[in-house]
């Protein structure tokens, strides 16, 4: 399988890509990813004579078109003005998906289809997250020009802004995810002792999970992907072997860690990657599991997304413009300091693109290293780069090598929305480097530490955003509320955030590719997922709960037994019981949800959670005492 063709690179001219798809007939399908606002990717299966037919036609948008409303464009493509049409791109790469379990008789080679990144649009308009990204690095990088050339003298830059060409956004994006063995059910309890022993992290893999994680990586770089490592991670529990020699009860967590590239192009990689991994586990016999958090108790799965600006000056030399010019005086330059400080301050409206579902709120909790404090770390002094894993933004750096600097954005999930995420920081980066390009590195430092309380020129009075601390050992609840702000608890409260910042919400519109068009179909669909979660599958579950707390008969009881029986039989009422007079909290949130009252059903979501937890504990106590 060596001569199999897994990318066609970007900008390919059209006759090289005939000739390459002549030259692998194996090549069967072509299939166009289109990505709508809940990050779904479109895929079909359009025969290969039909793109070659009319080629000209897939590039122009003409050839392929999708009904809008069985994608998540809410309030865009509505189901009396639905037609949307699908241009390819041809400015990022292309790649083959491979069907190892479908071989083409002519050539005996797996049959692949020819993967093709594209935008959406409709009524003229692109409407897509592709598009979203694609279009504000566009504006991003003029406005960035032209403010380096009207400011050619950057403090802690060695580079004269007016030689400055070509700005360039780097991105890398990582992969968490759980493979455990189907239908198996996982033992919670005896993983969160194997994490809290850390018995799992780094550990060597074994069986079906060695051969899998082997693969992949043998495979991705087959995609020019330059996987850079793939280890276990905090989470796991060792397998167990059957009589026949075969691993049963797998149940671990991997990660899998690529080369960084241009930020649309990263943001592409990362779908293909999950798609390989996805495949590769299947055939091995093993589930995939890229929840943020598909275990309660357990470690969640992150994505850390790194954040980089690069400009090309007029010498065709690459410069990092976040790196000083004397990395061992100062931690960054001021365009660095400028784009941290703008990501930070707008964040409560980039947070929303990031955690959008239940699942990943139900990662972003204090603990387990969940970064849900709107903070940074930049070390204790420039020559002792900081590896603070409390905070949400990281700074990343090397003294040694000036190209490394970036940051690392740590609340992101495998099913975050890249594209809409990276859109908005990136925006959000240029509004701060605007405020700050006159000042120096002292005072942007000085700004950067400020404590709450202080008045800044840039940051907001009342709130801090750096610490070198461990942000939840070191400070209460209270004192991380007040000082990095109340991280939302639920949909519906991150969702909001557009509503309670308007100004903010104005420095991430300002390209006019992330507009309130987009925004508001975002969120439309965003929470119509949420409510639906909860109706149909949240609360199911939570019932099972209930119900499976039931009382146990014995011969052998004491007080303490009817004491705790008690307690859990109140607690069972509130949360599921009806009577004629009162509600259960159950039914108060469906009637919430169910009227559209969603700031009550919030509310309700959080206080059912923590009496469930409550539930849970007590009848662990109860069940324990019964001998």
């Amino acid at each position: 399988m060596a001569d199999l063709l897994y990318t066609i690179k970007a900008n390919t001219p059209r006759d090289e890509i005939v000739k390459l798809l002549r030259e692998h007939p194996e090549i069967k399908f072509v299939s166009l990813i289109g990505i709508d606002m809940a990050s779904n990717d479109t895929d079909e299966k359009i025969p290969i004579r039909m793109f070659l037919k009319v080629m000209d036609d897939f590039y122009s948008g003409s050839a392929v078109q999708t009904d809008g409303s069985s994608v998540v464009l809410p309030g865009i493509a509505t189901i009396n003005n639905a037609k949307v049409d699908i241009p390819i791109d041809p400015n990022v790469n292309w790649f083959v998906d491979y069907n190892f379990e479908n071989y083409d008789e002519a050539t005996n080679r797996p049959v692949g289809t020819l993967r093709i990144p594209s935008f959406l649009i409709h009524n003229g308009k692109r409407v897509d997250s592709r598009a979203v990204l694609t279009d504000t690095l566009t504006y991003v990088k003029a406005q960035l020009l032209e403010l380096f050339h009207s400011h050619p003298n950057i403090s802690g830059l060695d580079v004269d802004g007016r030689e400055i060409v070509d700005i360039i956004f780097t991105s890398a994006t990582e992969l968490e995810f759980w493979v455990k063995t189907p239908l198996d059910e996982a033992a919670i309890e005896e993983m969160s002792a194997s994490q809290v022993m850390q018995e799992q992290y780094w550990q060597r893999t074994h069986g079906a999970v060695r051969t899998a994680l082997e693969q992949c990586i043998i495979e991705l770089d087959k995609y020019g992907f330059n996987v850079e490592m793939g280890h276990k991670e905090v989470g796991g529990l060792k397998a167990q072997i059957d009589e026949s020699g075969h691993m049963t009860h797998v149940c671990e967590q991997l990660e899998i860690d690529w080369r960084f590239d241009n930020a649309v192009q990263a943001a592409d990689n990362e779908i293909i990657v999950r798609t390989v991994v996805r495949e590769i586990f299947r055939a091995n016999g093993l589930e995939v599991l890229f929840k943020a958090k598909p275990m309660i108790g357990l470690a969640g799965n992150g994505e850390h997304t790194h954040i980089g600006l690069a400009a090309i000056t007029a010498d065709g030399k690459l410069h990092n413009l976040f790196t000083a010019n004397n990395p061992e005086v100062d931690f960054m330059s001021a365009i660095g300091y400028g784009a941290i400080m703008g990501i930070l301050k707008n964040y409560e409206v980039i947070n929303p693109f990031v955690s959008a579902t239940n699942d990943s709120l139900n990662r972003l909790k204090p603990g387990f290293e969940a970064p849900v404090c709107i903070v940074t770390s930049l070390g204790h002094s420039p020559k002792m780069p900081s590896r603070n894993r409390t905070i949400l933004l990281g700074l990343i750096r090397d003294v040694n090598n000036p190209l490394a600097t970036r940051f690392e954005l740590r609340s992101c999930n495998p099913y975050t929305n890249i594209y809409l995420v990276l859109a908005a920081c990136y925006t959000a980066l240029l509004d701060g480097i605007r405020s700050t390009i006159d000042s120096s590195t002292r005072e942007l430092l000085a700004e950067l530490s400020k404590d709450a309380g202080h008045e800044g020129f840039y940051l907001e009075r009342d709130r801090k955003y750096r610490s070198e601390k461990d942000v939840f050992e070191d400070y209460t609840a209270e004192e991380r509320d007040k000082l990095f702000g109340k991280p939302p608890a639920t949909v519906w409260e991150n969702m909001n955030a557009f509503d309670r910042y308007p100004d903010k919400v104005k420095v991430i519109t300002e390209s006019g590719a992330l507009r309130d068009q987009i925004i508001h179909a975002f969120k439309t669909g965003a929470l119509l997922r949420w409510r639906t979660e909860l109706i149909a599958r949240i609360l199911p579950e939570m019932r099972k709960i209930v119900r499976r707390s039931r009382k146990i008969e014995t011969d052998f009881k004491t007080d303490q037994d009817s004491y705790n029986w008690n307690k859990i039989a109140k607690l069972r009422a509130e949360l599921a019981k009806d009577s004629i007079d009162n509600k259960s909290l159950f039914t108060r949130l469906t009637d919430a949800l169910n009227a559209g009252d969603y700031e009550t059903a919030s509310a309700l979501q959080v206080e059912m959670y923590d009496k469930v937890e409550e539930l849970k504990h007590l009848y662990d106590a109860y069940e324990r005492n019964l001998i």
